[in-house]
């Protein structure tokens, strides 16, 4: 079965679906805003993500938006407005599925089921022990790195800021995504944290000019290394 993280502020309704879920065998996990739910995408890379579009601190499409800077993760939309409109606004920002409440616990499990099923291969690439971007190699097993024929002598921190940028290479990861993935949800504010850390790693990556971390202004940092 799936691990499904639900995104919604209602309490009762996180409840329900978190048992009926679970009872047709799901690993399920929640977030009552969006914040928490970005950071638990990162943290715990769910195989869908049940997303409600009416969050107290951030638009649900705005929250999709995000996601698909940095994950191919299937989501399904959960809203009370079922106007054309807004649906294909969700579609357009990178949602995969659009539930209206009401709705039934085995309409949702099996729209679950169906993009669980056709999720990409290549989207269950982080459970790999391994990750390879072009010249740099990370075994996440011994937390070893290297780049070329260079060894990377990394700390723990180091190594995990590195292996979630590689994990996404090529897209956006926010300030606060890195955070919650390497230090927890608790440091969402640390922004220094993850300045100080790249900084380390463009001095041990060689990359003076930043063109391996590109910084994204106000935003993050891409890893721009390429994938093949």
């Amino acid at each position: 079965m799936a691990k499904v993280l639900v995104i919604d502020d209602d309490r009762s309704l996180l409840r329900a679906l978190r048992l009926g879920l679970q009872s047709e065998g799901h690993d399920v996990s929640t977030a009552m805003n969006a914040e928490s739910g970005l950071t638990q995408t990162a943290i715990t890379q769910p195989d869908v993500v049940v997303l409600d579009i009416g969050l107290p601190d951030m638009d649900g499409l705005e929250v999709c938006k995000r996601i698909r800077e940095w994950s191919d993760v299937p989501i399904i939309i959960l809203s009370a407005t079922g106007t054309e409109n807004r649906k294909v606004a969700a579609l357009d920002g990178g949602a995969n599925d659009y539930v209206t409440k009401p709705f039934s616990m085995a309409e949702l499990e099996a729209r679950i089921r169906v993009v669980v099923r056709h999720r990409p291969p290549e989207a269950d690439a982080a459970t790999s022990s391994t990750i390879d971007r072009g010249e740099l190699h990370l075994d996440l097993v011994h937390h070893e790195g290297r780049i070329a024929d260079e060894t990377l002598t990394l700390t723990a921190k180091e190594f995990e800021v590195l292996a979630f940028l590689a994990r996404h290479v090529r897209r956006t990861c926010t300030h606060q995504i890195i955070l919650g993935a390497v230090w927890g949800s608790g440091y969402a504010h640390e922004v220094q944290y993850v300045h100080a850390y790249v900084h380390r790693l463009r001095q041990k990556l060689h990359d003076d000019d930043g063109e391996l971390i590109v910084s994204v202004p106000g935003v993050g940092y891409v890893l721009m290394l390429p994938e093949d």
